[in-house]
């Protein structure tokens, strides 16, 4: 399927894309405010530095983070955590943190030292250990996924209930051939059905209709709407039985709602008690 649901190829682009968009404008808002802020801190307090640095402090982080969001999308959907299934979701996104921390520490120290190599400046990203940093970036990283996490869930969560609204209600109605003229019968208002030679009857309360066929063909299309064999010239629609009552022979008398009592066989008893 490639149009409508949201499962489908076009579908899971849309719920794809449309996340990390709304991530990526996000980042870029954060990494305005924070550079800029930085800038105006540092120049304040008389602090030696370039111009550039608050800027790629932010950039290197926000771009690592935003080319892993995807990512995080992909275990969203792989383990969406649900009103009855919350704890274990929560438990691999939480690991998962891990090895979304290492690989943002270790790119932006890639990034920033390369960077300031080039500038010929010294950067010195684990001055303070390595451990103590990356449980500092950890920490902030933390909070990072599980916002990105959210946020897909939403989208995602979104995207599901549009499809939903946007189809249209199936028709259950059953397609008979009546003759020469086409009868659409609800599967609520058909009691019985019954083999007739090379026919079968379809029988309503208001009317039988004959229509050629076999029952074995029918009883794959009528099965899933509530129908079961009772015997081998017979199908009951579930709904449709008020009583059943067992005869000498072992068999069933089965009395339907419209009042009608059809036979059914021992061999299918087990289906109905």
């Amino acid at each position: 399927m490639t149009t409508g649901d949201e499962k489908g190829t076009n579908g899971w682009a849309r719920a794809e894309w449309r996340p990390w968009v709304f991530v990526a404008l996000v980042s870029l808002a954060i990494v305005t405010v924070n550079a800029s802020s930085d800038y105006l801190e540092m120049s304040r307090s008389g602090m030696d530095f370039q111009w550039w640095e608050p800027w790629l402090w932010e950039m290197t982080s926000a771009v690592i983070i935003v080319a892993m969001a995807p990512l995080i999308g992909m275990a969203v959907r792989r383990w969406t955590p649900t009103r009855d299934n919350l704890i274990r979701p929560a438990l691999i996104h939480f690991a998962l943190t891990l090895p979304f921390a290492a690989v943002h520490v270790i790119f932006i120290w890639l990034l920033r030292e390369g960077a300031y190599w080039l500038a010929r400046e010294h950067y010195g990203f684990f001055d303070d250990g390595v451990a103590l940093v990356s449980f500092y970036e950890w920490r902030k990283d933390v909070l990072t996924y599980a916002t990105i996490a959210a946020t897909y869930w939403i989208f995602h969560y979104i995207a599901g209930r549009t499809a939903t609204a946007a189809q249209p209600p199936a028709d259950e109605r059953i397609e008979v051939r009546d003759g020469g003229a086409a009868v659409f019968l609800a599967p609520t208002d058909i009691s019985h059905v019954e083999a007739a030679g090379n026919y079968v009857e379809f029988h309503t309360g208001a009317k039988t209709h004959l229509v050629r066929g076999t029952l074995a063909s029918w009883e794959s299309r009528l099965i899933a709407r509530g129908f079961i064999r009772v015997h081998r010239s017979r199908l009951v629609n579930r709904a449709k039985i008020t009583a059943l009552k067992p005869t000498p022979s072992g068999d069933l008398e089965i009395t339907l709602s419209e009042g009608r009592t059809v036979l059914g066989s021992r061999r299918y008893r087990a289906v109905l008690t």
